[in-house]
This record gives C-alpha cells, sequence and structure tokens, in this order.
C-alpha cells in the first residue's frame, strides 16, 4: 500500500470549502438541494451529489 501524497493546489481543490461553493453554484443553477458528502478518500475526501445519500453520518452539508 502506497501513501498518497497531495499538492498543496490538490488540497485546496478537494477542500470542503471547495466543494461547498460547487454546491451552491449547482443549487443556484438547479433548483435542487445539494448535499456535500464525505467520502472517505483522500484524494477526494468530498463530492457534491443531488441525491441524500443513505448513510447520514457521511453529510457534511445540504444547500437547500
Amino acid at each position: 500500500m502506497s501513501v498518497t501524497t497531495l499538492s498543496p493546489r490538490r488540497s485546496r481543490l478537494a477542500s470542503f470549502e471547495n466543494a461547498y461553493a460547487v454546491a451552491v453554484q449547482l443549487r443556484e443553477t438547479t433548483g435542487t438541494d445539494q448535499y456535500v458528502i464525505g467520502t472517505g478518500d483522500p484524494v477526494q475526501p468530498f463530492r457534491v451529489s443531488r441525491r441524500k445519500p443513505s448513510l447520514p453520518g457521511s453529510v457534511y452539508a445540504m444547500v437547500a
């Protein structure tokens, strides 16, 4: 198993703040609620989805 070292740029792009900003933009564009979800993956620790995840502990924010 190798250790993944992330560049500072990737760390900024994969941050919660960036995911939240994307969720806000998608909410404004689509009119659909968006969820910022924790993935547990160090390369992509957060993602945005319009579907509410089945595991409630993985939701970090809901943009409504």
